[in-house]
């Protein structure tokens, strides 16, 4: 299969480097010294046991256009830089193409093929003027998941920290032969996949944690572990889980865990630090609207009250605002 993982991040890079140890063909799109030591050196996943995968025979660029029309395209860029490349990406897919989003978060096609009240409602926090819904062909989706942790240790090296599942399903939970292959190829990468009927209940699954740690690492500098040992920090994340819970209730979302449930599963991942964290360190904007904002978003459609969620919302958009200036010398 012809796949290019746009964005070779740290779950990019997990996906693109497993993805070509068992025969794809596989190319990222990259930039920056991460490109350049892609290009000179290829590209190396350490996983989580010690092994170490180089895959120096990878294609690599920042050119949209160079590796053609794929068979599969996975969109591992964070949520909110889709829409500046969207119109780029058109020149990855042809009508028959697989789009494999695997972002953080609520995303931008949540309302697609929904079937509920809300079907086809865009989500003004994450598609507000619906240029990205406009220009990547919602038939096309084919919705995943990334549990995984990793993180981007070096240009060119990533490291798997924990964590194999990488679920996918139709958006109108249909049990279709392309998801069912999809589920195949990246079982067949060392990934733990299966169709899912009901994507959207395990996207707030992850989301629901993302809500809660994300910011509060990024607040205060925490890990995941810090962030669940201290009796308060801990007691926050769940209070922002049950208002969460609330707004799940209302959309007839069924999330499969408890909140304490939720809490020992991030516990576990031990003193990892969260995305938010790792882009607010580095001077990076971050994933805010699609970890946070949406939320207070989705509670205003269906009338719940999210005040604390609202007060964290309002805190990172003013960490993010700082981060800019803050780190404008170790950016240059």
């Amino acid at each position: 299969m012809r796949i290019c993982v746009v964005g070779a991040g740290a779950i990019g890079g997990l996906i693109a480097v497993r993805l070509a140890a068992t025969g794809h063909k596989v190319s990222v799109i990259a930039r920056g010294a991460h490109l350049n030591a892609i290009q000179n050196q290829g590209l190396k996943l350490v996983e989580a046991d010690g092994t170490v995968t180089s895959t120096r025979d990878l294609k690599s660029s920042d050119d949209f256009s160079s590796p053609g029309v794929q068979d599969i395209v996975i969109l591992a860029i964070k949520a909110h830089q889709i829409a500046a490349v969207s119109a780029e990406l058109t020149a990855l897919w042809g009508p028959k193409t697989m789009i494999v989003p695997v972002q953080n978060g609520i995303p931008w096609w949540y309302f697609e093929h929904h079937g509920g009240p809300h079907d086809g409602h865009r989500l003004q926090s994450l598609d507000p003027t619906g240029v990205i819904s406009s220009r990547v062909p919602t038939d096309q989706i084919v919705a995943s998941i990334a549990f995984p942790a990793a993180t981007k240790t070096a240009p060119g090296i990533i490291t798997h920290v924990e964590g194999d599942r990488l679920p996918v399903g139709e958006l109108d939970g249909s049990r279709s032969e392309r998801a069912f292959g999809l589920a195949e190829i990246f079982s067949g990468a060392g990934f733990k996949s299966r169709l899912l009927t009901d994507i959207r209940s395990h996207i707030w699954l992850k989301a629901w944690g993302n809500l809660a740690f994300n910011p509060i690492s990024a607040l205060t500098g925490a890990t995941l572990g810090e962030i669940c040992r201290l009796p308060e920090t801990r007691g926050l994340a769940a209070a922002l889980m049950a208002e969460a819970l609330e707004v799940a209730t209302a959309l007839d979302v069924r999330v499969r865990l408890t909140i304490e449930q939720r809490i020992v599963g991030a516990e576990s991942v031990g003193d990892h630090k969260t995305s938010m964290l790792q882009d607010a360190e580095a001077g990076r904007q971050m994933e805010i609207d699609p970890l946070v904002g949406v939320f207070v978003e989705l509670g205003e459609l269906v009338g719940v009250p999210t005040p604390l969620i609202s007060a964290i919302y309002s805190m990172v958009l003013l960490l993010d605002s700082r981060v800019p200036t803050a780190t404008e010398g170790a950016r240059a």
